[in-house]
């Protein structure tokens, strides 16, 4: 048996741990979608791997496919053409499986049942005992910082508030993926700054695979470890921008100079993903 050396053998370990650590692998991915007058070419030529415990958010200008790439992912649509594998199977047995947590524009709770029973709705439906329904509820609405609303209906909570709630409903079943679709476009500035950190804080501490769609360049600076720029209509990747920034951030770290490059970066991908055609 003859052995490689050191260098080589090194680089095969790499390539077989990369492999290993793909949850998320997209193939020559395409969609378009038949209309009455004509067909609509939502995506073409995608091509995208996601690590297990990366944060990769999509960004680009509206209509380019970011949340119909994710709804691919998560089973909710179904590519024309390319291959789509989560955590080594089809998105539809990812699903079967319960692998995502699918969060949103909106927290979606239902107003008749206080915040602890849209939390434990999926359990219910499931057949879970009340029980550990409940016990599931309190500790996930733990993790979010509702201690203490558990009572309370949607109503008597702000925006904030209630997307928190979806997220601690997300999270309850303990998904390997969170798939998060603009999740606080409607909240204002400082609400959404808030929220931004609050997520971070989560991830660091459930170790979860985050795919969040966004049009904000300071959320994608603050929240990724990978962002993935889009194209205007095919929806196209113009190009995957690894983060330079340390795991530890806060709202101040976007003012840094590494942040500030970063967003740089990410304006120039994003006017390139505009003029695709032109520049070709």
């Amino acid at each position: 048996m003859t052995s490689l050396p050191p260098r080589e053998a090194a680089a095969e370990r790499g390539t077989l741990m990369s492999v290993a650590d793909t949850v998320i692998d997209v193939r020559d991915l395409g969609l378009v979608f038949e209309t009455p007058d004509a067909p609509v070419e939502a995506l073409k030529d995608i091509n995208l791997q996601i690590r297990r415990g990366e944060f990769v958010t999509f960004i680009g200008p509206s209509g380019c496919g970011k949340t119909t790439l994710m709804r691919i992912i998560a089973d909710l649509e179904q590519p024309t053409s390319g291959t789509v594998t989560v955590n080594g199977v089809s998105p539809h047995e990812a699903r079967l499986q319960r692998a995502y947590g699918y969060i949103f524009q909106a927290a979606a709770l239902y107003p008749w049942r206080n915040i602890q029973k849209n939390v434990e709705l999926p359990h219910e439906i499931m057949g879970v005992s009340k029980a550990e329904r409940a016990e599931k509820a309190r500790r996930y609405l733990d993790l979010v910082g509702l201690k203490g609303f558990e009572k309370k209906f949607p109503f008597q909570l702000s925006g904030g508030m209630q997307q928190r709630a979806s997220i601690a409903r997300a999270l309850s079943f303990d998904p390997d993926l969170l798939l998060m679709d603009e999740p606080f476009g409607a909240l204002d500035e400082i609400t959404r700054d808030r929220m931004n950190e609050e997520l971070l804080r989560i991830w660091h501490e459930t170790k979860k695979t985050v795919i969040f769609v966004t049009h904000s360049i300071d959320e994608a600076v603050l929240l990724s470890t990978r962002i993935v720029i889009m194209s205007a209509r095919p929806g196209r990747i113009v190009e995957v921008i690894d983060s330079d920034l340390p795991a530890e951030r806060n709202l101040e770290t976007r003012e840094s100079p590494v942040a500030q490059q970063l967003a740089h970066r990410i304006r120039l991908g994003l006017k390139a993903g505009h003029s695709y055609d032109e520049v070709r």
